[in-house]
């Protein structure tokens, strides 16, 4: 056992070494006397199942008892991590793991070349401006002086056709809400346009204006909590005031429906893409010509049993990636005179792997293919045709080639588990690629590896699953292990680099990316398979994900942790809730833990495609099997949990966690602690500042590594 005297507190200078003498260590248990929070009668009738909600009160997040609850939360929390002994030096190292440049791809606008780059660790990347490749970087946009505490980010940049304007949306304080501003691209001048309550969308240009998607003004106090419903398309003119801008298209009928404005490159045609929650499209257009607004739409794809989105118009005609008629996906030319499927004319037809997506640029078609959860690109002409696969450097994530139809240079860039985002240079005329920036980091990526396994699940399915770790890893069956997975709304987990991941390899960690059901790795039936009724598999594939590590002598229970976020802690919470004899340490984040009642907040309505919703008595009876709040049962002991999430979150709105949290400690027996950490200004994760990131994850890492009873030791510098 160790002596937390030895511990050194001043880690701002230098990490000293932190060590353990014996192999296995078992730190002292920190006692934890959680809050009272109090209960209110309150039970709802489910098609006659009366379901208990005594903590229905903490839903109304900007009453004072409530605040006064995540304070009283939170001072048990950082009371806890600050015992935790190794917690300044794993901060310390973290910082110093990210402290590096990070920079984005290219964007050609012009005669300028722009870029966001971050020093390593400012609040916020910063958007900068050159001339050409060899002009002097200069800053043309920081949203570090928008706010001083950096939770003002940028979540929208459209530069206007004739390259003279930037659209531009800032978040605040983790919010989904966007508001846009006009600058000059010449003189970096402020216009005086201001664009608000804008969510989910982005700026689309058309001659001197954009089009973009909004909603109205939510009632004050509730901006954060109540339901977003009526989405509208409309057209701002640059110079004009917002209630002056054009609505495009609304449907009243419809309020819970999504609508997504854009223009084709050559600003020919208004495309609106529809959806009625996650999955699912309809797609509309209308041409471009004087007093389009008074132009009827006319109905390219009918929805909502497919999915479907614009890539380009070859004249009159569209080009159209879409699942309808390919699981996998494939790439047609539509003539809106004769939208039936039997008139399509094939362009990319579809293959085995999954068509992830299709850009257009350079004058050429770039596809991009998921294989086992890795990419792959090939280039072909816009027929089709001559296709041939872009070579990366290996097994990792890269998007497609970027720009406009007539650029000359494209960039693309890649990663992996151990490969840091690197940028290539792309010349579509001889297929070329070469290294236009690579990231330099202070760490040695060399002394890791990675590997892909598959098992079986439950029902037999195979599912796949990256490790990661130490080369020199001994299979003892005691490894400290964190298995990540998301597993829903068609959303694939590729490999991807994480800076902040290194410290845990560091410590002998293993880390696994699974890649489950609902998901998007293998097109849509893969998806289908881990949704509404068989939510359940995606919970099989991952608890057999902890059961094949344990028995390949990776781990054992007592050393795995889970962690997972938004859909992925909804994962975390089923399954520690299912199966809390197998897993140690819990680490849901910005989950949907209640599921009878999350489509009655925010944009929770448009998940109800991929959960069900408990308003029809199908979809609850089988909601209320899985639902983390609902099946948390008194007297069970559960593993070590660190609940996070943002008192700003907009989209998964604080009160799952905050409901969860209270039940869990009320039902929860034994000396593992169950805590939840919320972050103040931040929201649902997106645009979250630096130093937030590196506070937050250096406790989430000090909370596994001590209740994995890992050992844990730091370096000299």
């Amino acid at each position: 056992m160790l002596n937390s005297s030895r511990f050194f507190a001043g880690t701002s200078l230098c990490l000293l070494l932190f060590s353990c003498s014996e192999e296995n260590v078992n730190y002292p248990v920190i006692s934890v006397q959680y809050p009272v929070t109090k209960t209110v009668e309150q039970t709802d009738d489910y098609f006659g199942t009366k379901v208990s909600d005594p903590y229905r009160w903490l839903e109304n997040d900007t009453a004072a008892e409530v605040e006064n609850w995540v304070k009283q939360q939170n001072q048990v929390t950082f009371g806890y991590l600050d015992k935790i002994p190794f917690r300044k030096a794993i901060r310390q190292r973290i910082e110093d793991i990210f402290n590096y440049p990070k920079y984005s791809q290219p964007y050609l606008v012009g005669d300028y070349v722009f870029f966001f780059k971050n020093d390593g660790l400012q609040n916020q990347s910063v958007l900068y401006r050159q001339k050409g490749f060899e002009g002097t970087p200069e800053v043309f946009l920081d949203p570090n002086k928008i706010s001083e505490k950096g939770t003002s980010a940028i979540s929208i940049v459209s530069f206007s056709n004739d390259n003279k304007y930037l659209a531009y949306g800032i978040s605040s304080s983790g919010s989904d809400w966007t508001e846009i501003s006009v600058l000059d691209v010449e003189t970096g001048n402020k216009l005086k346009d201001e664009i608000k309550w804008v969510k989910f969308s982005g700026a689309s240009w058309y001659k001197d204006g954009f089009f973009y998607s909004r909603y109205n003004e939510p009632v004050k106090g509730k901006e954060f909590s109540n339901a977003n419903d009526f989405m509208k398309v409309y057209y701002h003119k640059l110079g004009t005031p917002q209630s002056k801008d054009i609505l495009i298209y609304e449907d009243i009928a419809n309020p819970k429906r999504y609508f997504f404005g854009s223009v084709t490159e050559d600003e020919k045609y208004l495309i609106i893409n529809i959806s009625e929650g996650t999955n699912g499209s309809e797609l509309m257009y209308k041409k471009l010509e004087n007093n389009f607004e008074k132009t009827p739409f006319s109905l390219l794809f009918k929805g909502f049993a497919n999915n479907a989105y614009v890539v380009d118009n070859e004249g009159d005609k569209f080009m159209v990636v879409t699942d309808l008629g390919a699981s996998n996906y494939h790439l047609v030319l539509i003539d809106p005179l004769k939208p039936d499927p039997t008139e399509w004319q094939k362009i990319i037809p579809e293959r085995n792997e999954l068509l992830e997506g299709v850009s257009v640029a350079g004058g050429k078609l770039f596809a991009s293919y998921l294989k086992d959860a890795s990419t792959h690109i090939f280039e072909m002409d816009r027929a089709g045709a001559n296709s041939k696969e872009i070579e990366l450097p290996g097994i990792g994530t890269a998007g497609a080639p970027s720009g406009k139809k007539v650029d000359k240079v494209l960039f693309y860039t890649f990663t992996s588990f151990t490969y840091p985002p690197s940028i290539f240079r792309y010349d579509p005329s001889t297929g070329k690629s070469e290294i236009f920036r690579k990231t330099e980091v202070k760490f040695d990526i060399d002394q890791f590896e990675t590997k892909q396994v598959k098992f079986k699940s439950k029902d037999g399915t195979a599912i796949p699953m990256f490790l990661v770790h130490k080369k020199n890893i001994q299979i003892n069956g005691n490894n400290p292990t964190l298995i990540y997975g998301y597993g829903g709304f068609n959303n694939p987990l590729t490999p991807n680099f994480s800076a902040s991941r290194i410290l845990f390899l560091e410590q002998g960690g293993i880390y696994a990316m699974v890649n489950l059901r609902g998901g998007g790795e293998y097109g849509e039936e893969w998806h289908k398979a881990g949704m509404l009724d068989k939510k359940q598999n995606v919970f099989d594939d991952f608890i057999a994900a902890a059961e094949f590590l344990i028995n390949e002598k990776y781990t054992n229970p007592a050393k795995i942790g889970i962690q997972g976020g938004s859909n992925g802690g909804l994962l975390v919470g089923a399954c520690m809730t299912q199966r809390p004899d197998l897993f140690k340490v819990a680490l849901p984040a910005v989950g949907v833990m209640d599921m009878l009642r999350f489509h009655k907040f925010t944009v929770g309505w448009g998940w109800a495609v991929e959960y069900g919703s408990s308003d029809k008595k199908e979809d609850f009876d089988n909601l209320i099997k899985y639902s983390p709040l609902h099946n948390l049962k008194p007297g069970i002991q559960y593993p070590a949990t660190l609940i996070t999430t943002g008192d700003h979150d907009d989209r998964v709105v604080p009160a799952h966690s905050f409901k969860f949290a209270a039940t869990l400690q009320a039902a929860h027996k034994g000396d593992n602690p169950v805590l939840i950490r919320i972050e103040t200004d931040a929201g649902h994760g997106a645009g979250k500042p630096t130093a937030k990131i590196l506070d937050e994850t250096a406790d989430i890492y000090s909370f596994l590594l001590y209740n994995l009873n890992a050992k844990v030791e730091f370096k000299e510098k």
